[in-house]
């Protein structure tokens, strides 16, 4: 994509992922393919036939969607662990290192963000599901 198209693309991308709901995103794709399609082929397959993936944060737990929409949680987990190793050029040992490695991110750790709804959580490994944000209740008949 030109560097001239760069801007109003990224806007799109960001209508999508940034959409209330996934009925919303999905129109904002629908938007994305029909003003792109011409031009872009390639950047509009990449979205629509990775639509299911991209979107599957919304069956999750809308307190979620935040953290689940980061881009990089694993990077920025081990920034400060890369800053500091590359500073002091290698730790020495493997058991050094490790060390080090261990001790940098305890302490990252309490400047970590906690998750939005953690209560929510265990439905969510338990497999419940939800929809628009919403858990959604199992009908009486399938309950009993």
């Amino acid at each position: 994509m030109p560097k001239s198209a760069q801007p109003a693309a990224k806007k799109a991308i960001q209508d999508i992922y940034n959409a209330e709901d996934r009925d919303h995103a999905e129109r904002a794709i629908e938007t994305f393919a029909k003003f792109y399609g011409a031009k872009f082929p390639k950047a509009v397959k990449k979205i629509t036939d990775d639509q299911d993936v991209l979107l599957e944060f919304y069956n999750y737990p809308a307190e979620h969607w935040i953290h689940l929409r980061t881009i990089n949680p694993i990077g920025s987990t081990f920034a400060t662990v890369r800053l500091r190793t590359k500073v002091t050029k290698g730790a020495g040992s493997r058991a050094a290192g490790l060390a080090v490695v261990f001790k940098l991110v305890e302490s990252a750790q309490a400047r970590w963000r906690a998750v939005n709804g953690a209560h929510l959580v265990p439905l969510v490994r338990a497999g419940a599901r939800f929809k628009r944000g919403q858990l959604v209740e199992r009908p009486e008949a399938v309950a009993a």
